[in-house]
């Protein structure tokens, strides 16, 4: 067995591909159940939820169990990290634009993945500063407390409110790439935090 065959076995990336793929299945039944052409605000709601679930799944795939031997390496485990986290965001990125609701309404794919780089990054600072099982918390709190702003208007709403805010404001973008370049720096660098009693 190959020693990527032994890291993604060891971090139960398999499991968590399949667990996108199930929130992704989700997404699309969601979207087919709730006629979100008729109700803007519905459609509103499952951009924002569909990336933040599958950034959950992918936030709790960072755990890793041998963190010690992580960091007693010969080789620098950050290109290990980084692939680690970038493959599954590009796999939900992939299956979620298949749930593309209404480009009529300036949704279409563009929220969706935007909305996927900005709660990833959230989630991967989480996993360094919290731990991968907790790193799912504070993207479900802020998505979550965001949800009422959709229809809002104005600049400062869409650095703020991103996750509710079509896909064509430059502002909201903004803050979802700096958002993901920096979560995915900090876990690169850093690794998830351990989360045994000693570490």
């Amino acid at each position: 067995m190959t020693a990527t065959l032994l890291y993604a076995r060891s971090r139960a990336l398999p499991w968590a591909l399949a667990a996108l793929a199930g929130t992704v299945a989700l997404a699309g039944w969601a979207a087919l159940r709730t006629g979100t052409a008729a109700d803007p605000g519905r459609v509103r709601a499952l951009v924002a939820l569909a990336p933040m679930l599958a950034a959950a799944v992918i936030g709790a795939s960072l755990y890793a169990p041998f963190d010690e031997l992580d960091r007693t390496a010969v080789r620098p485990w950050w290109p290990r990290r980084l692939a680690h986290l970038l493959a599954p965001a590009a796999v939900a990125g992939a299956l979620l634009t298949l749930t593309v609701l209404d480009d009529g309404l300036a949704l279409g794919p563009a929220p969706l993945l935007r909305n996927l780089l900005g709660c990833t990054g959230i989630t991967a600072a989480a996993a360094v500063l919290l731990g991968a099982r907790l790193s799912w918390l504070p993207v479900l709190g802020y998505v979550g407390a965001v949800i009422p702003a959709a229809g809002v208007g104005g600049r400062a709403v869409t650095v703020w409110a991103w996750p509710v805010q079509p896909g064509d404001r430059p502002w909201a973008w903004l803050t979802a790439v700096t958002a993901f370049l920096l979560g995915t720096a900090l876990y690169a660098a850093r690794g998830a935090r351990p989360e045994h009693p000693g570490g």
